[in-house]
């Protein structure tokens, strides 16, 4: 295999295995709006990552954590829904993240492969990133799970057993902004929630408790990066892409078989 791909299938196998718990959680609570809110922030992050001169990785990780304040602040509104402070966060951010990169006149840039991801040019470094990350995330993730699931499952009752819901929201926030940050060369910016929230909801239906439907979005993350890979190499198509396409194909693939089983049920 040449590096260049073990690099990739390396890259693409850490985000896949930190996606599946994560994609399961916002699943589970409808936060499938957010993610796309972190993702369209990111960019933001990218160009005040070029204008300070700060790591790619850590200035979308900043914008990210500020994005996931700002909108925690906001909330504190009720006349505002939080679908609407998601859709003027999400878009807003996206679009002064252009307005910003356009008025660099020094800075050229492929915005394709910030947007849809390019895992073919991924560096031992960017693994390195990437499986810091991924450590961070699982290691916390262990640390909460229970009582976060709990929390999701029964907020009053988890607020009796002593689970204080906000604070475990805003860690899980804060993991999947990590998510967010290093999932951004595997995917892109715009297709990172895909990969968070196709393969937990092709598990949801053929899961009978939290950790086999995390199991299984797991196994459907990693037969898309696998495949998304193979496809991109060999019919020469955008990995980013690739990797999500292949997971909707999964999707729908799991969706039909679904539907048919009940149907002679």
């Amino acid at each position: 295999m040449d590096e260049f791909l073990l690099r990739a299938l390396a890259g693409g196998l850490l985000v896949a295995a930190i996606s599946a718990p994560l994609g399961c959680l916002v699943v589970w609570q409808r936060m499938a709006w957010f993610g796309s809110t972190l993702s369209h922030a990111a960019l933001l992050g990218i160009a005040l990552g070029f204008l300070l001169g700060l790591d790619l990785k850590l200035s979308i990780l900043l914008m990210s954590v500020a994005m996931t304040v700002l909108l925690l602040l906001m909330q504190r509104f009720p006349d505002i829904g939080s679908d609407t402070v998601l859709g003027i966060l999400a878009h807003g951010s996206l679009a002064i993240g252009l307005i910003a990169i356009s008025l660099i006149p020094s800075l050229r840039i492929d915005l394709m492969a910030y947007l849809f991801g390019d895992i073919l040019t991924i560096t031992w470094s960017d693994i390195g990133w990437i499986l810091a990350g991924s450590v961070v995330v699982m290691v916390t993730l262990a640390r909460i799970w229970n009582p976060l699931l709990s929390s999701i499952v029964h907020a009053d009752l988890a607020s009796v057993d002593g689970h204080q819901r906000g604070r475990l929201q805003f860690v899980f926030l804060m993991l999947l902004s990590v998510a967010v940050a290093v999932s951004m060369q595997v995917v892109g910016l715009l297709l990172v929630v895909s990969l968070l929230v196709i393969p937990a909801a092709t598990a949801r239906g053929y899961a009978t408790s939290p950790e086999r439907m995390v199991f299984l979005a797991l196994l459907v993350a990693v037969v898309s990066v696998v495949l998304g890979l193979v496809v991109s190499y060999l019919l020469d198509t955008p990995t980013g892409p690739s990797i999500v396409a292949a997971s909707t194909l999964l999707f729908a693939l799991a969706t039909i078989s679904r539907t048919l089983r009940q149907g002679t049920a």
